[in-house]
């Protein structure tokens, strides 16, 4: 599916803050709105192949990762612990490809991505293709306040979460019985047609065809941004596959001046399109409100073949969160009253 730049610009004008769910709490005059927009991945999201009770446990969980974040921002927080809070709800969650209840790769194994930014300092941590880290946003964290680097990767990532005091897990507390099966049908159709073992934009076939890959953008009363991702990345990936989450400009970007950004969709997509800083760049030398950047850049993305959505949050408050698919796992909560949780593309 995709949309000329004026029909993104009607749909995302229309889903920013529309639809709250609750009335609107006023903040005192003159106070700074603070908030937080999170994602649980976009893609083939539908109300004809979901049943209500599925479609009730993904609001559920969205609104408790919503609320676990905002209620750090609501008692003087950080944006980066808000942010790293409401990740961890949808990392220990199965139904996100995230943490536990990650995709496999092709021979069985769950590797994870991850990766925060600080948009007061520009400091970022991320980590790629880690196996026994139960909270890969909590690593990436460390690496962002406790590391020299940006990302560390494969063995040294692990190795740095032990000597951190992070909680390790062995790779099969990550895999589920749903991801199993996807991996299955993944392989049978490889062997079918050797090379098509995924389709053109990485789902396995016979998958429901969406990405569950978590993020969160996030603002707080001191005008400070944060931005985090993490994903398990694709079904059936080979030879250490690495998206675009932990890439800091692709998938995942904050900086204080502009806006945090966290993308899901087909990564190779997002990587080339350095979607994130493309976004703080259209509105810090273009002069453009966040949702005008935000539809530029994904009508960018669509005329190049990409698929997938994002989440961003301004520094004044303001809030994006347009997607290319047919629904997005989304969800916000502002200090100005607004909140709301969507998945269909209905709902905008």
């Amino acid at each position: 599916m995709k949309f000329t730049l004026t029909q993104a610009l009607a749909l995302i004008g229309a889903s920013a803050l529309s639809g709250s769910a609750e009335p609107a709490k006023r903040p005192a005059p003159g106070a700074r709105p603070y908030g937080l927009v999170i994602h649980g991945g976009a893609g083939v999201i539908v109300r004809k192949e979901m049943t209500a009770q599925t479609e009730a446990a993904y609001r559920d969980k969205l609104a408790q990762a919503r609320d676990a974040g905002y209620a750090v921002l609501e008692r003087g927080g950080s944006a980066t612990d808000a942010v790293v809070a409401a990740v961890r709800v949808m990392e220990d969650s199965p139904l996100f490809n995230a943490g536990y209840g990650a995709v496999l790769d092709s021979d069985g194994v769950c590797e994870l991505d991850a990766a925060i930014m600080d948009g007061r300092t520009l400091g970022a941590g991320a980590v790629a293709g880690v196996q026994t880290v139960k909270n890969p946003i909590l690593l990436a964290k460390a690496i962002m306040e406790r590391s020299p680097h940006v990302m560390l990767a494969g063995p040294g990532a692990e190795r740095f979460a032990k000597e951190a005091g992070l909680e390790i897990v062995p790779n099969s507390y990550f895999r589920t019985e749903r991801r199993m099966r996807e991996l299955e049908r993944a392989r049978q159709q490889e062997r079918q047609a050797p090379g098509v073992g995924q389709a053109a934009d990485g789902t396995p076939p016979g998958e429901d065809r969406k990405w569950g890959t978590v993020g969160c953008v996030a603002l707080d009363r001191d005008g400070n941004l944060a931005a985090g991702t993490s994903t398990g990345g694709m079904t059936n990936k080979k030879f250490g596959r690495v998206g675009d989450s932990p890439i800091i400009g692709a998938g995942t970007y904050a900086n204080n001046a502009t806006c945090a950004v966290s993308c899901t969709g087909h990564g190779e997509f997002f990587m080339r399109g350095v979607v994130g800083h493309d976004i703080s760049a259209r509105m810090e030398y273009g002069a453009l409100p966040l949702a005008e950047a935000a539809a530029r850049t994904l009508a960018k993305l669509g005329d190049a073949g990409g698929t997938g959505g994002l989440v961003a949050i301004g520094r004044d408050g303001a809030v994006a969160m347009p997607f290319n698919t047919p629904g997005m796992y989304r969800a916000l909560r502002i200090s100005t009253g607004e909140s709301l949780v969507r998945l269909f593309g209905d709902e905008r």
